[in-house]
């Protein structure tokens, strides 16, 4: 069984519900505490073992790049104002040398397309795609990757996809899977993918949480992919067809999900991992609860 050595980031959309701040930097760098959304994600890959992250971009994203590269005069000014804790933080999350690639996604066809997009660095390997946009806080410490790794070991390989329970009414917001048979604690064989369902007729409340690990006959998948909802090519259309041929299987995770692609989402995820900070929570509980109660 292949080892899960490289990971998709798809970080080309244009974050058109954080305008005006997202006119000039990209939505993957603002900040939840004092790291930016994507770093919080590459941190999650990194903790589940994976060697690479391909970064799927589109224009004006170089700052992403720059982000995990070194600034060898920042680097230096902190070393001679011993700031060494600084310096060290800074280090730790510096991808080295060949460990990130960076492709461009011309186009603005959708998820599935991204994927494709960095079809050559993956190569004939599974992989993992985290979406940025969503932050997965675990409860025990083990990232929601990490977990899923967990559970491709556990079934020997295939297809895996994170869910999380979201109220019955709002099914139709997510794409919702049905469980079939339980293969460990928090694993099942996927039954049923269904795109959006009423509640009617949904499956189950389980929403796909945006981590995957997939095969790389995705690739041939996608290439031929017609265009489906919005004009895009929808990941979710080659998965369907995959299933046909390789097992699919959830991953219940086990923590808290911050959709920072919304407004709200944002501001929740702040305020989680900020009162998560022993550096920072202390003082800051009492802030907030002063504010809440001057707002009642």
């Amino acid at each position: 069984m292949t080892h899960i050595r490289k990971a998709i980031l798809p970080v080309a959309g244009l974050g058109t519900r954080f305008l005006p701040a997202t006119k000039a930097v990209p939505k993957e760098m603002l900040t939840v505490v004092d790291r930016p959304v994507v770093q919080h994600v590459v941190d999650e890959a990194r903790a589940a073992g994976i060697e690479h992250i391909v970064f799927v971009t589109g224009r004006n994203k170089g700052v992403i790049e720059d982000h995990f590269d070194r600034q060898y005069e920042l680097e230096a000014t902190l070393s001679e104002r011993g700031k060494h804790q600084l310096l060290d933080t800074l280090r730790a999350e510096t991808l080295g040398p060949g460990k990130t690639s960076f492709t461009r996604q011309q186009l603005p066809l959708g998820l599935g397309h991204a994927v494709w997009c960095a079809r050559d660095i993956i190569g004939n390997e599974p992989f993992a795609l985290l979406l940025p946009d969503m932050l997965h806080k675990p409860r025990n410490g083990k990232s929601c990757l990490a977990q899923m790794v967990d559970a491709y070991d556990k079934a020997g390989g295939g297809n895996h996809i994170a869910v999380y329970e979201v109220p019955m009414d709002q099914t139709d917001q997510y794409g919702i899977v049905g469980l079939g048979e339980n293969i460990a604690e928090r694993v099942h064989r996927i039954a049923k993918m269904v795109e959006k369902p009423k509640k009617e007729v949904a499956p189950s409340n389980l929403a796909i949480s945006g981590r995957y690990i997939l095969q790389p006959e995705i690739f041939d998948l996608l290439e031929t992919q017609e265009r489906g909802a919005g004009g895009e090519i929808q990941l979710t259309d080659s998965m369907l067809k995959l299933a046909k041929k390789q097992d699919f299987y959830s991953v219940t995770f086990d923590g808290s999900i911050y959709d920072c692609g919304s407004k709200l989402g944002f501001l929740m995820a702040n305020v989680a991992y900020a009162l998560a900070r022993p550096d920072i929570a202390e003082t800051f509980r009492p802030e907030l609860d002063a504010l809440l109660a001057s707002n009642d």
